[in-house]
């Protein structure tokens, strides 16, 4: 079981990354947002409201990771780690949403044409906000995995989509400096599919948790736990949970006539070891059961 102590340090730290990804997302999108309405490029406006939204999305994972670092209490036995995975999905939703909204002006910008403005001051946006947005994606993604959080590396997903998304926006602004006008609502368009894209991916990942889907496959936990000696068998392996919070239950089989406290200790040492091998393990019940098998018959049935 995690300690409380260890949890809230846990997401004090996500936290963190969250407010200095959230001020970076901040300036990006003010920059393409302004230049881009002040010369007309939609494409430019499109991936500044695609950066904008990555401050909202920061937004609500602060508040999930507030709520998720809420110790144990007598309604949420399991913890609010949950909590995380729904922040995690409203980011999904709203990220679609705003993918909606990006689709209509393009469909807009074909009927109501227009000439944008294209500078050398928009290409050096473009380009210095996508090393910016490249730099703080690997960090994110890479405090994510370090601190198994399913917010952070939602939002990194997110943040990798605007490295794509900015890419494609410096081909449609050459395209129109060229005098293919017509490229801006195209790129738009490709834009907000590769968001939809980013918001199924997100809500992929987050309903594995929602609904207590199978984590770890049955077998590879029996295969490891049988490795351990004076375990005779295991069945009914299931698992459940999210990215750094993972529950397992099962039942073990011991040699019948076994001491209650040898068993307490095997228990404990097959909870170790599961530990010890995935690191998103965060609690183990072990329920022992005797077996009444010789034990040279117990050992051919080890693995059913």
């Amino acid at each position: 079981m995690i300690e409380v102590s260890d949890l809230l340090q846990k997401f004090r730290k996500i936290q963190r990354v969250l407010v200095y990804v959230l001020i970076i997302n901040i300036i990006i999108s003010l920059a393409k947002i302004i230049y881009g309405a002040l010369t007309g490029a939609s494409s430019m406006v499109a991936d500044g409201y695609h950066s904008l939204f990555d401050g909202v999305s920061n937004i609500i994972g602060l508040v999930g990771s507030f709520i998720a670092s809420r110790p144990p209490d007598k309604d949420h036995p399991y913890g609010h780690q949950k909590y995380e995975a729904i922040a995690s999905f409203f980011i999904a939703l709203l990220l679609i949403f705003v993918g909606v909204e990006i689709f209509k002006n393009a469909f807009n910008s074909f009927l109501v044409p227009n000439k944008p403005e294209v500078t050398t001051v928009s290409f050096l946006i473009v380009i210095g906000t996508m090393c910016v947005a490249y730099l703080t994606m690997k960090y994110e993604h890479r405090q994510g995995q370090y601190l198994r959080s399913q917010v952070l590396i939602a939002d990194s997903i997110h943040m990798k989509s605007d490295i794509y998304i900015s890419f494609s926006v410096i081909l449609s602004l050459v395209a129109m400096k060229l005098g293919f006008s017509i490229i801006d609502p195209i790129v738009a368009l490709i834009i907000s599919f590769i968001i939809f894209k980013a918001g199924y991916r997100i809500i992929k990942e987050t309903s594995r948790s929602l609904l207590d889907m199978s984590r770890i496959e049955e077998k590879e936990i029996c295969e490891l736990v049988m490795k351990i000696d004076k375990v005779k068998g295991c069945h009914k392996i299931r698992t459940r949970g999210s990215m750094g919070d993972i529950k397992v239950d099962m039942h073990l089989l011991v040699q019948s006539g076994t001491s209650l406290e040898d068993a307490h200790i095997l228990s404990h040492r097959v909870s170790k070891k599961l530990r010890e091998e995935y690191r998103d393990i965060s609690d183990v019940v072990v329920h022992l059961e005797p077996t009444l098998q010789p034990p040279q018959e117990a050992n051919r049935k080890k693995i059913s």
